[in-house]
């Protein structure tokens, strides 16, 4: 692994409990890793860490097979190689983009610096653009400049802290795809920090989510959405609500009984609980439940919200459960109307009964 960081612990004076606690991950060459979470989980306090930024109480972060960190050793950030674009963008007011582009390149000949400025900014898709000034230019140009002053020395790790929060909605994802297709031509490892799930869905081959300092799930997007290990990845990756199961043997197999009909294949996130007299909890998402009039579980309408190309149906079954529905636009039916739903699972996840 390119950057490996193990069993990573930060923590800060006066903290009874760690900032990070045991964190482990790695991050192959040319791959970009995404730290999840909500505020105060600790994805910028590891962000900090992996740049030189914190001291470790225990563990270690290797970068390219050397020893950066460590309980009582810490490689100084500037001697890392490593590229960070900040929320704020950090660019210099007074300074055109050409000039803010080499600021980290003072060592080079001016032709030389010149040369890889305009290499980056072509990288960037801003070519040309040296003689303007930062507030000449909208936040997702600000951004793109920022991360061509972040890769011009040519580092070895690309750390982004939250880099799109200043920015719109709808912008921040779009730019999370540019951005991405940026550090995949330039070849960077990149390690990314947001608080957005489309973000990190947009940007990252790896994501990692975090919980009250501790890494709960490091693996691809699909894995994290499809095979949740544990229920907080589970309730705060996508919409899904949890539906009581028991597990039973069947001629073919288990099976997980639930109050939608039973479901095959039932996968107990890891590592495998013992659930006593098969009574666990299976995890329903929005495109698990279908709308079928034919289907002998009905279920009434309590909410909708319309999504152009589809509706996410908000349903109470007669026992009271609740579950998430997304229906097919011309299926407008009323808030109160009783419909029928059935189950299509491909991916039936279970855990202990909460």
């Amino acid at each position: 692994m390119f950057l490996q960081v193990t069993q990573l612990q930060v923590r800060y004076a006066g903290q009874p409990d760690a900032a990070v606690d045991g964190a482990t991950l790695g991050l192959a060459a040319g791959e970009i890793g995404v730290l999840l979470g909500p505020s105060g989980c600790g994805k910028t306090t590891l962000l900090r860490a992996v740049a030189g930024l914190e001291p470790v109480a225990g563990g270690t972060i290797h970068l390219d097979g050397e020893l950066v960190s460590s309980a009582g050793h810490c490689v100084a950030p500037e001697a890392r190689r490593i590229g960070m674009v900040f929320q704020d963008y950090a660019l210099f007011p007074h300074l055109n983009v050409g000039r803010n582009v080499a600021f980290g390149l003072h060592a080079l000949p001016r032709a030389e610096q010149a040369e890889r400025v305009a290499e980056v900014l072509a990288l960037v898709d801003l070519a040309g653009s040296e003689p303007r000034y930062p507030h000449e230019l909208s936040g997702g140009q600000q951004q793109r400049v920022a991360l061509a002053r972040a890769l011009a020395p040519r580092p070895r790790l690309m750390l982004l802290d939250e880099p799109f929060s200043n920015l719109d909605t709808d912008l921040r994802e779009r730019l999370a795809h540019e951005v991405r297709a940026i550090l995949k031509r330039a070849g960077a490892t990149a390690l990314f920090v947001t608080h957005d799930q489309l973000e990190a869905f947009a940007i990252g081959d790896r994501i990692g989510v975090l919980h009250e300092g501790r890494l709960q799930q490091w693996d691809t997007p699909h894995a994290l959405y499809e095979r949740p290990a544990t229920r907080f990845v589970a309730s705060f990756i996508g919409r899904g609500v949890f539906a009581p199961a028991r597990l039973v043997q069947r001629d073919h197999g288990v099976v997980a009984q639930t109050p939608l009909g039973e479901l095959a294949n039932p996968q107990a996130c890891a590592p495998p609980p013992r659930y006593p007299e098969g009574a666990c909890d299976v995890l329903l998402r929005p495109d698990d439940v279908m709308h079928d009039d034919a289907a002998p579980v009905r279920a009434k309408i309590v909410r909708k919200s319309f999504r152009g190309a589809e509706f996410l149906y908000t349903l109470e079954l007669a026992d009271g459960l609740t579950v998430l529905a997304h229906v097919p636009g011309h299926h407008d039916h009323a808030v109160g109307d009783w419909i029928g739903i059935r189950p299509r699972v491909d991916h039936v996840v279970t855990f202990p009964r909460g």
